[in-house]
């Protein structure tokens, strides 16, 4: 492990959440996929440390995650990332209240490593154990910190039940949050997810991983009207995805036209005029499930976009234009809790001890682990 991979984050009080006067600490720990992570969170919502060891350099030469290379990385890194994150929040072991970790779903073998290392602390020092659903730590983390993308210093309170845009990895879903553990499926994707369609739109034009940020930032650069691109299921009800189409389109493109007629712009054109594409078909599709029955009687208050696409300026403007057409509040993590990352972990595991729920007995973790089997 190297300095280079380590990145260390850091933030302030936000306001209270335990109101009982006793201040608990979560050590929270992530290794679903290529990030090894770990946070100390307390219940009065301050990240007491953040260390996340990013394995990006180690699988930019593979153009995406290699598992086996990612469990290695975790195997090396976990210790470490864990002593890191106790000494730079001047905290021991004995100070720590309840431990978390991400149970699945995810690469198995890394989150059986991170599993491992939180199941060893728990049974060694006798303390909680709380077995976290990634996705649900992607979910509940708007409610540690969250801003509107057109004000990021103004934090909102994200009050449940809210609606939720869940874009992490190879999931995409329209939530509807009721509780903690308490999730409604309103739509999901049928084959590819955003994320994917990014990293392979990126990986087309050889422009790196991950593809994402980079999509992004070429976009901003771009015109968005040069190209057509389909807009999978934007003319047909209810609130399902459908992203392969787009990338299927993207490839036909490509195969003809000349390589020499390639340029940056022509680059940041194709940029911009994708993810256009993939930007409609959200705002489509949440404009379906403001108008679903469900969504309809449970009068969230705030819309939330969540996950690693989260990230994405033109997807966060968009949603918080759909939020105040409709006379919702818009919430998003900041950047940097948008991606895997252990103060999401620390914070769900918090969440879920609060209301009692910690492992009682030896369980297995889950590669795969939908939220509304919570």
């Amino acid at each position: 492990m190297t300095d280079d991979n380590i990145i260390r984050m850091d933030m302030g009080s936000t306001q209270s959440y335990n109101n009982s006067g006793k201040t608990t600490l979560c050590l929270g720990i992530e290794s679903s996929c290529d990030e090894t992570s770990a946070a100390i969170v307390d219940s009065d919502k301050n990240i007491l440390a953040h260390i996340i060891y990013s394995q990006i350099p180690e699988h930019q030469k593979y153009g995406g995650v290699v598992p086996e290379l990612a469990a290695r990385a975790h195997i090396l890194a976990v210790d470490e990332v864990i002593k890191l994150t106790l000494e730079r929040a001047n905290k021991t072991i004995d100070d720590i209240d309840v431990i978390a970790a991400t149970a699945g779903p995810g690469l198995i073998g890394g989150v059986l490593i991170g599993w491992m290392a939180a199941t060893g602390i728990a049974n060694a020092t006798n303390k909680p154990l709380v077995a976290v659903n990634h996705l649900e730590g992607h979910a509940l983390v708007p409610r540690l910190s969250a801003a509107s993308a057109s004000d990021s210093k103004t934090n909102i309170d994200v009050e449940f039940p809210y609606l939720l845009m869940l874009a992490s990895g190879g999931h995409c879903q329209i939530l509807l949050v009721h509780n903690v553990g308490k999730y409604e499926l309103i739509g999901q994707t049928l084959d590819d997810s955003a994320g994917e369609a990014f990293d392979k739109i990126a990986k087309m034009l050889n422009l790196g991983y991950p593809g994402g940020p980079i999509v992004d930032n070429r976009a901003k650069l771009g015109n968005a009207k040069r190209f057509h691109f389909p807009r999978p299921l934007c003319d047909k009800p209810g609130c399902d995805f459908s992203f392969s189409g787009i990338k299927t389109a993207a490839r036909m493109m490509l195969d003809k036209i000349p390589e020499s007629d390639i340029d940056e712009q022509f680059i940041n054109d194709f940029c911009a005029s994708f993810q256009s594409a993939v930007v409609d078909c959200i705002t489509n599709r949440l404009h379906n499930a403001l108008k679903d029955e469900r969504v309809k009687a449970s009068q969230p208050k705030t819309m939330v976009v969540a996950g690693g696409v989260a990230k994405n300026s033109a997807i966060r403007a968009a949603m918080e234009e759909l939020a105040k057409q409709s006379n919702m509040l818009f919430a998003a993590p900041p950047m940097s809790l948008c991606t895997d990352n252990g103060a999401m972990i620390a914070w769900a595991g918090l969440e879920n001890y609060k209301i009692g729920k910690v492992v009682t007995e030896p369980i297995a973790p889950r590669p795969r682990w939908p939220l509304t089997e919570l």
